[in-house]
């Protein structure tokens, strides 16, 4: 039975080697994830991972290697501890993510991911099945890329309202305001995080649970949430 949750978002900026000159505006960020991670570590050493993908749906087994070599930095990171698959360039960076933040804990990790434009109802459909799957998930993505002129969506109003929401049903443990997320407008936010979060949504519908906020900016333009959710009944 799922029993905790950690939500993190997926800027390669969290690798130290790939942050250069933004190694100390990130370092808030980054000792929240290894926080929620830490805590999710404390409820088991088996996670599932879930994080959108242009590939579409699949999964990603725990024998995975990866590398940040795609985002300028041959940074290697396995699914495991004794990860021993060849190093895949190509690797999602949800899952990049995840194997990165694995890195030091005694856990084994298995992907699941989702195509961006995955319908809610299947989303939520995964989630609830993997919550009969493992007691630990580790939910990927970011908010809103439009916040700013320089973000890489450009500017929109919209963002603002947008991510004050999810850091709201963040805190306060409300799957079906995650499900709620309209699909079209996430998209136009470039909200990479809306399908992984109504998973997320499906997997937590059952049971009362308590939400951590431990994070919530958006630096560089894109929205970053963090938090854990626990259940409590």
């Amino acid at each position: 039975m799922l029993t905790t949750v950690a939500v993190v978002p997926e800027p390669p900026l969290l690798v130290p080697e790939l942050a250069t000159g933004a190694v100390a505006e990130t370092a808030a960020l980054r000792a929240a994830c290894r926080e929620a991670v830490r805590r999710l570590a404390a409820a088991s050493s088996t996670w599932i991972a879930v994080g959108a993908d242009p590939g579409g749906r699949r999964t990603v087994a725990p024998t995975a290697r990866g590398s940040f070599v795609g985002f300028g930095v041959d940074v290697v990171v396995g699914m495991a501890p004794d990860a021993a698959e060849p190093v895949d360039a190509a690797m999602p960076l949800p899952m990049l993510i995840a194997g990165w933040l694995r890195e030091g804990l005694p856990v084994t990790v298995r992907g699941e991911l989702v195509a961006p434009d995955a319908a809610p109802d299947a989303c939520g459909a995964l989630g609830a099945q993997l919550a009969g799957e493992a007691s630990a998930l580790l939910v990927v993505g970011d908010g809103a890329a439009t916040h700013t002129e320089k973000a890489p969506g450009y500017l929109d109003e919209r963002a603002g309202p947008f991510d004050d929401a999810v850091a709201a049903a963040l805190a306060a443990a409300d799957p079906a305001a995650l499900a709620a997320l309209d699909p079209a407008r996430s998209a136009a936010l470039w909200a990479a995080g809306r399908g992984p979060w109504q998973v997320l949504a499906g997997a937590t519908r059952d049971g009362t649970w308590a939400g951590d906020l431990l994070h919530s900016a958006r630096p560089f333009g894109v929205g970053y949430h963090v938090a854990v959710w626990q259940r409590c009944g």
